[in-house]
């Protein structure tokens, strides 16, 4: 008898065990399953998101192992170009890491010949940007971006975003996600060949595939502030410096870059990612 209840109670500690080991393989599964897989890859072993973090309006930037210029320029919410003028990087923009860019124009000092009580002249230092300010969006609220006109006729960004448009008629598959593996834009499904469009008006700053797991991919820059970009295209249909207006056909929907024919689209706020449902009109 003491043998039997011996042999039952290892029975039931053994189920116990068996049954908190399934529990815990299941639960791992689960776990894995519901994590988004990262949108882009930078090099191997790291992904876009990263370094995701590191979108901010600082003066300056401490380049990081396997990172690009065009990465760079991408999350902080900067036109490439600008950055290797600013920081004299001649094509094909080659960085180091440990490399200190300058994100934003300095100021230049020129010196000023002023005569003393000597008669004698002596130079003072001022400081004037190389290029005037111009009122800018950055210190204005997120909510009145839909003003004013685009300023494409003088060559310069407008100071507001006028008015959004929907980069594709087709309907959302996949939504924004603030988390840190989050999709950090809207996916859309739909056919090859079908019409993307651009979101507002604005300047084309970069059409290519140096951001990895992108694909083939449009950035446009619509104010100092904000960004949109269209990724996995399978024909790119305008060119880098060039003015676009909203609803502006701008490429076509393909799978570059990923495994099925979709749109990836993204808004960015001085470089920061934010979802485009707040700006883009109800259907």
């Amino acid at each position: 008898m003491e043998i039997r209840t011996q042999n039952s109670l290892l029975l039931n500690k053994n189920s116990i065990i068996i049954g908190t080991l399934l529990c815990c393989l299941i639960n791992t599964s689960c776990s894995n399953r519901s994590r988004p897989a990262p949108v882009s890859e930078l090099y191997q072993g790291k992904t876009f998101r990263d370094f995701e973090a590191q979108a901010y309006s600082a003066n300056t930037y401490r380049v990081k192992s396997g990172e690009t210029l065009y990465s760079i320029a991408w999350y902080s919410g900067n036109d490439y170009r600008d950055l290797a003028r600013i920081n004299r990087i001649s094509p094909p923009y080659q960085i180091q890491p440990g490399q200190i860019l300058t994100l934003v124009e300095l100021p230049k000092s020129i010196p000023l010949k002023s005569k003393t009580n000597t008669g004698q002249t002596s130079k003072i230092i001022i400081n004037q940007s190389v290029d005037p300010p111009k009122k800018q969006a950055y210190g204005e609220s997120e909510h009145n971006v839909n003003k004013d006109p685009i300023g494409s006729a003088t060559g310069q960004f407008p100071d507001r975003v006028k008015r959004w448009h929907w980069p594709t008629s087709e309907r959302v598959s996949r939504g924004f996600s603030a988390k840190e593996q989050g999709n950090k834009g809207l996916d859309f499904s739909g056919k090859l060949g079908m019409p993307i469009l651009a979101a507002a008006d604005g300047k084309v700053v970069y059409t290519g595939d140096a951001l990895r797991g992108f694909g083939k991919l449009v950035i446009i820059k619509h104010s100092d502030a904000y960004l949109t970009a269209y990724a996995h295209n399978d024909k790119i249909l305008v060119k880098e410096q060039q003015w676009v207006t909203a609803g502006q056909k701008i490429a076509t929907m393909g799978s570059s870059g990923t495994d099925k024919v979709k749109l990836h689209f993204e808004v960015r706020y001085k470089g920061k990612s934010i979802n485009p449902l707040r700006f883009l009109p109800n259907r």
